[in-house]
């Protein structure tokens, strides 16, 4: 039977149009699900749009619309960056799909009220909205949140409130003992720092008329439930959680977020699914964020980088690329256009490019029929252990030093010579050279299957149609 893999993208606020960060994280998560596809892992990949958000209901007055009308039209500008961006989910989800999120998020809080976790209280917070949730004094940074450089509003108001206090202990084990992984290191000791500084129970529901967009409280209309227990729940909803189960049986599965949202799942998430008796997801993948200018890429601080113009000009593979080798998977990485460029140039034109042109102009005039491949579906080894680490980059790092060892080949075997040397033996000499970076070539094109799929593509039809393929990264000035 066929190990399941299952992997998530964070639900984003489709507030605004989608940038670069979104990109990243939702690249990451396809080229790992591309990756266990290709190791025939029965896989399913889900993304979506988490819009029971006051960003949304704020970014809707400011376009005159009620939110089901202004979601339309950002909703689907994020479903276009995937598809320019060749990203093979499996579904998308919306947390205002009421037939297929609203009753498992439902079930969910009533588990957790059957479990005793669920009270009334009176709350009174720091709330920022960029961040849509509540902030200690010791989180900001000169009285205002870090990551929107605004000073949090004053709230009180009754809510209700989920005991994740009762879960510290239990969580500070399970995150210990890695029996949910963290990747990094540095991101499962900040999580059981959060814990060790204390855990607070948590406002899970706000007063209709300050949040009248989302799902009603169960039993208490007049209460909206918030983010938490809407949104986290998506990942088990999509699944059919509180319907039909379809697809449960992919669950638990692997989280893939941004730091600036761990706390949210690594702490509240598996304190709900603790509380609501389901199992616990068995892997969060923590990436750092890609800066501009140093800062988050964010509308708030206007510093956002459009991945539609630069695929529009450069072709979806070479993002796909940037964002996969450019873009270190654990830290922040600033991303630059001039950053952009010289990588396109350096590692694309003149490297990948320039070394499929070269090895199969060789095989077309100097070979008679085309090479036979041995049907090789699996990266290399070394590429396979990054992956299944996390290690993006120094996965397609590996591929390219193979493109180097090729280049070199050529360099010190010079086929393109000895194919017209006198001597036979030279001339064979040549013919098995050419041969073997033909093979390398198909092999190469295995790996780069899940970074850059359509480029695989190119370079598989090459070499099996034995011809030389169009200028795979047309040089930019």
């Amino acid at each position: 039977m066929a190990k399941n893999f299952y992997i998530t993208t964070p639900i984003f606020y489709p507030n605004a149009n989608p940038h670069m960060g979104h990109a990243y994280t939702t690249l990451s998560c396809d080229v790992l699900a591309r990756y266990h596809r290709l190791a025939g892992h029965d896989t399913y990949f889900l993304t979506g749009t988490d819009e029971h958000t006051e960003k949304v209901i704020q970014a809707a007055k400011e376009h005159n619309q009620d939110p089901e009308k202004y979601l339309e039209d950002v909703v689907a500008r994020f479903k276009n960056l995937y598809k320019d961006l060749n990203i093979s989910y499996d579904q998308f989800v919306r947390t205002s799909d009421q037939t297929v999120h609203w009753p498992g998020a439902i079930e969910m809080w009533n588990r957790l009220v059957a479990s005793g976790d669920i009270y009334k209280g009176e709350y009174s917070g720091l709330y920022c909205v960029g961040c849509e949730a509540f902030l200690t004094e010791k989180e900001l940074v000169d009285g205002m949140c870090p990551n929107h450089n605004k000073v949090p509003e004053r709230v009180t108001e009754e809510n209700y409130f989920f005991r994740l206090s009762k879960y510290a202990l239990k969580l500070e084990q399970i995150i210990s003992s890695d029996t949910i992984r963290i990747f990094p290191a540095a991101r499962k000791n900040e999580a059981l720092s959060f814990i060790k500084g204390g855990l607070d129970d948590v406002s899970f529901s706000r007063p209709k008329e300050k949040m009248s967009w989302g799902i009603p409280v169960p039993g208490d209309p007049s209460q909206t439930m918030y983010i938490w227990v809407d949104a986290l729940s998506n990942y088990i909803t999509a699944l059919g959680f509180g319907r039909d189960n379809a697809n449960m049986r992919f669950w638990p599965g692997m989280h893939v977020i941004g730091k600036d949202i761990l706390r949210f799942h690594a702490i509240y998430w598996p304190a709900m699914l603790l509380s609501a008796k389901i199992p616990l997801p068995h892997t969060i993948f923590v990436h750092g964020l890609i800066t501009s200018g140093g800062r988050k890429m964010s509308k708030t601080l206007g510093n956002i980088v459009d991945p539609f113009t630069v695929m529009n000009e450069y072709g979806t593979d070479a993002l796909r690329y940037y964002l996969a080798r450019q873009v270190h998977p654990f830290e922040d990485s600033d991303f630059t256009m001039e950053k952009f460029k010289e990588a396109y140039n350096a590692n694309l034109v003149n490297g990948l490019g320039n070394f499929v042109a070269r090895v199969m102009q060789m095989a077309v005039v100097y070979l008679k029929e085309p090479v036979e491949i041995t049907k090789e579906t699996q990266p290399d080894v070394s590429v396979v252990a990054h992956l299944d680490a996390f290690e993006i980059n120094k996965a397609i790092d590996g591929i390219w030093e193979r493109i180097g060892h090729d280049d070199a080949l050529i360099a010190t075997k010079k086929p393109f010579s000895k194919i017209k040397s006198d001597k036979e033996s030279e001339r064979d000499e040549a013919i098995t050279v050419i041969k073997k970076l033909v093979r390398e070539l198909h092999a190469i094109a295995i790996e780069l299957a899940p970074f850059m799929p359509e480029t695989s593509e190119k370079i598989k039809k090459a070499v099996l149609n034995h011809k030389k393929p169009e200028n795979l990264f047309p040089r930019k000035e």
